[in-house]
């Protein structure tokens, strides 16, 4: 079993990481951050509290959680972090990143274009002190991430008042064109093995929501001249955008994860789980569906309740079948239930061959006790539930249920509490 921490989990890039491996035979998931709210607390087993990179204390705190849970790769989700165990390496697992000269030239913009000027097309640098009449140009901090800072300056004056604003500054040439990434994937001993783009449609605070994969002639190319002067290895990916006369400039170049690398998953390559058998050695091969695929990505809700049941009693016609179709939402949530030994119950007036209906279904296996009430009589008068909670369609016996027995109900609308939740079901009970 490999025992792998996501450092810190509630990035986007630790949610990608999440996505990836959350299903993977002999990976066991583990997430890691600051004392303060943060996603990874609603979708890992576990959240460990780790002091902040910028505080003394995180380099101890972390080889105690490694040795204690016993960790065999820590996954760095976020860009200071991937410089901060690239310069303190010592006593902690394996560490997914390349060279510590890789990750301290890659968080710099500057030395990065220092780097790969010659090799790549890199845009031309202003001194911010400079008065010149090259405007539009485009202003952004040497160390920034999400486009915290960046912007497009149209005169002297707001240049002036941007430079004073903005931490270690860079002023560069204006890009007007379309912006893309390429992701990629490296081997230390095969070298360059994947290098496809994906165009930013759509940016909200720096995280691509809307990418879409494309074919662009240089993605390959450059990909290998960046690896190759760079020594980049795992998974990795580099921004550039078109100029006003159409060519392609560099933006960045990061050794590290993306969210929106999950257009390129779906298609089959898994960049998180790649990078760790990229670590252990051997030989490996990618494998890519073909064709093109878009990804829309918005805010997901995930729920902590005071919700505590031992068997769940629910409802057939409009509920867990709904015109003709299985509610795939309940399905899924009534599994995980049945993973975890929790007791399943069918509660229904179902008119017609119920059998008939449930073997249709595929539904027939399901439950451990079927109801089948057809005296007209209310539902709650079948059941003595201690420990259970109600799933029905119809609010009145919803509220017959509730009031009979005092036990939590729920229609589908509401069913996203317990199904945000249903997939860490397990987790939850083994804690």
């Amino acid at each position: 079993m490999r025992r792998v921490l996501v450092f810190p989990g509630g990035t986007e890039i630790g949610l990608e990481i999440h996505g990836s491996l959350r299903h993977c035979r002999n990976v066991e998931l583990h997430a890691a951050g600051a004392d303060v709210w943060s996603h990874a607390r609603y979708v890992f087993r576990d959240y460990h509290v780790v002091a902040d990179v910028g505080e003394e204390c995180w380099h101890e705190q972390l080889q105690d959680l490694c040795r204690r849970m016993q960790i065999d790769y820590i996954y760095p989700a976020h860009d200071d972090v991937i410089v901060a165990l690239a310069r303190q390496p010592q006593g902690l697992p394996v560490i997914i990143a390349p060279s510590r000269e890789a990750c301290e030239i890659t968080r710099s913009k500057r030395a990065t274009y220092d780097a790969l000027r010659g090799i790549v097309d890199v845009p031309e640098l202003y001194e911010p002190d400079d008065g010149f009449d090259a405007f539009p140009v485009f202003i952004k901090p040497d160390r920034g991430q999400g486009a915290r800072g960046a912007k497009r300056i149209d005169s002297q004056q707001a240049l002036e008042l941007a430079i004073l604003e903005t931490r270690d500054p860079i002023v560069c040439e204006y890009l007007p064109g379309a912006e893309y990434t390429v992701d990629c994937f490296s081997c230390q001993e095969q070298g360059l093995l994947f290098a496809q783009a994906r165009r930013r449609k759509v940016t909200r605070n720096g995280i691509s929501v809307n990418s879409v994969t494309v074919d662009l002639p240089e993605a390959w190319d450059w990909a290998v001249r960046i690896q190759r002067k760079l020594g980049l290895r795992g998974a990795w990916f580099f921004q550039l955008k078109r100029a006003g006369n159409g060519s392609c400039k560099l933006l960045e170049v990061a050794p590290r994860i993306a969210g929106a690398m999950a257009v390129h998953r779906v298609c089959g390559v898994n960049f998180p789980l790649l990078s760790i058998l990229e670590r252990e050695g051997g030989s490996l091969r990618i494998c890519r569906n073909k064709g093109q695929v878009e990804v829309s990505r918005s805010l997901s809700n995930r729920y902590r309740h005071q919700i505590s049941f031992d068997e769940v009693i629910v409802d057939l016609d409009d509920t867990l079948i709904i015109s003709g179709r299985v509610n795939v939402q309940l399905v899924a949530f009534l599994f995980n239930c049945v993973n975890v030994g929790k007791r399943t119950v069918l509660l229904t007036r179902h008119a017609g061959d119920l059998s008939a209906t449930l073997r249709k279904h595929r539904l027939s296996e399901l439950f451990d006790q079927i109801i089948h009430v057809s005296d007209g009589t209310k539902k709650s008068a079948h059941v003595a539930p201690q420990r259970a909670i109600f799933v029905d369609d119809s609010f009145s016996e919803r509220m017959d249920m509730m009031s009979v027995h005092g036990i939590p109900s729920f229609d589908c609308s509401m069913l996203e509490l317990l199904s945000g939740q249903a997939e860490n079901l397990w987790f939850d009970e083994a804690r």
